[in-house]
């Protein structure tokens, strides 16, 4: 190899030691109040490189896909160079695709450890003395602990992959780096598992229903109560829960209306602490008086359905070499729910790949922005979905929840956005949403 081959060779490593070295910065996400943090970086080039140690100051920045988990959630965190340390110090122009970085983001507060994160070998090419592009590195975690659990930029390494296989470690100094963000993490909820059971599911104005159960607080105060609809009825009566928690008692059903019976601790009906409704029906013997006519009718429950506006969507286009989103906004979804009982429903789509002749964009690079509207006079209330990735996994568009009585009209829409990669071929890409409603 002449010298000057040699000289072309070896001012090329130095300058993606360098990169690697100095490219450091903030992580980014999705979610929470993150900020923007500065800390003491030291990098040890490898020997190879001939450049002694840096000491310099990242700035990173730390993201969840979720600021407000429950203990046993998963979390994604996002770990973002924001602003590199400083520029390619050769004249030399650096290639794209040579950097994987992979790092530790530190656990603080009610959860401790650390969390290992990577990123994509990808990277903007690097003109010669011109600013080092940031990169971004992710990983989960589960919640284990409820209360505040901060998130600190940690050591990281950049290995790059241009004429050899190289690793450059930077570690924090001067103690751990500053909180970047801080998410709360409620306890699991403990289920409610208390149940009850009727001697009979239908009586006469007056007639005693026999009310057995289970799992309630032992020694506890428990109240049987008639329900109509949504309401309670006058027809209470109290039992006494034994050491095991059962109940058994009777419950006299004067009133006509009566649609279940419910049981429950505490001065008025909750959902934490009681069981029912279970279905009873009083069944009207009153005589009718002379010269009458009883008029009967009958609501009959209807069924879960779904409309759209349409079944295609186009997005916006992305120009080649540049990439970024494609956008545009799901043909709205109407929701009707009219089977008059207690379930609720859930909306939830699946996409495939973007497919083109030759070409595809992955599933998971379609994102959205769920929002949900619920009908005046519905017994139900719509609740939009999260915004993030739908993916070939599926990710829940609305949902209204269970209820005592449930049903109403709504409509979910969506604004869509699909990252195409830089230097995606160029081409008419197709994806399919389903939406599955149950």
């Amino acid at each position: 190899m002449g010298s000057t081959a040699r000289r072309r060779r070896w001012a090329a490593l130095v300058g993606a030691t360098a990169l690697a070295v100095t490219a450091t910065g903030a992580l980014a996400g999705s979610a929470g109040a993150a900020t923007n943090v500065d800390f003491p970086t030291h990098c040890i080039p490898p020997d190879i490189a001939g450049i002694p140690p840096i000491d310099g100051t990242t700035t990173a920045v730390i993201t969840v896909d979720n600021a407000s988990p429950t203990v046993g959630d998963t979390v994604t965190v996002t770990y973002e160079v924001v602003k590199p340390a400083a520029n390619n110090p050769t004249a030399i122009s650096l290639p794209a695709d040579i950097m994987t970085p992979t790092g530790k983001v530190a656990l603080g507060g009610a959860q401790t450890g650390s969390v290992t994160v990577a990123g994509p070998k990808k990277n903007d090419p690097v003109a010669g003395n011109a600013p080092f592009p940031g990169f971004t590195m992710t990983g989960t975690f589960t919640v284990t602990s409820p209360g505040a659990i901060t998130l600190s930029p940690g050591d990281y390494n950049i290995h790059t992959s241009y004429i050899l296989e190289l690793d450059t470690p930077c570690t924090v100094t001067g103690g751990a780096a500053p909180v970047s963000e801080t998410i709360t993490a409620a306890d699991t909820p403990q289920p409610n598992t208390r149940a009850i059971q009727l001697g009979s599911a239908s009586g006469n104005p007056g007639d005693s229903v026999t009310v057995t159960g289970s799992n309630f607080t032992p020694g506890a105060t428990v109240t049987l109560a008639g329900r109509s609809g949504a309401s309670q009825t006058a027809d209470t009566a109290t039992v006494t829960a034994t050491a095991a928690g059962a109940i058994s008692g009777a419950l006299t059903v004067n009133d006509k209306t009566t649609t279940g019976v419910v049981a429950y601790e505490g001065s008025s009906w909750s959902s934490d602490l009681g069981a029912g409704p279970a279905t009873y029906t009083v069944i009207d013997n009153t005589p009718v008086p002379p010269n009458s006519q009883k008029l009967n009718t009958t609501v009959t429950a209807g069924s879960l359905s779904m409309t759209q506006d349409g079944d295609t969507v186009d997005l916006s286009a992305v120009e080649f070499g540049k990439g970024g989103p494609s956008t545009g906004a799901l043909n709205t979804v109407t929701v009707q729910d009219f089977r008059g009982g207690p379930a609720g429903w859930s909306l939830v789509g699946k996409v495939t790949d973007f497919t083109a002749p030759g070409a595809k964009i992955d599933a998971g690079q379609l994102s959205w922005t769920p929002a949900c509207a619920t009908k005046a006079g519905s017994l139900s209330t719509c609740q939009a979905g999260s915004s993030g990735t739908v993916g070939s996994s599926g990710a829940t568009l609305a949902s209204a929840p269970n209820g005592t009585v449930t049903g109403g009209e709504f409509t979910a829409d969506a604004q869509l956005s699909l990252n195409v990669p830089a230097f995606t071929p160029p081409g008419s890409y197709s994806g399919v949403l389903t939406l599955t409603l149950s």
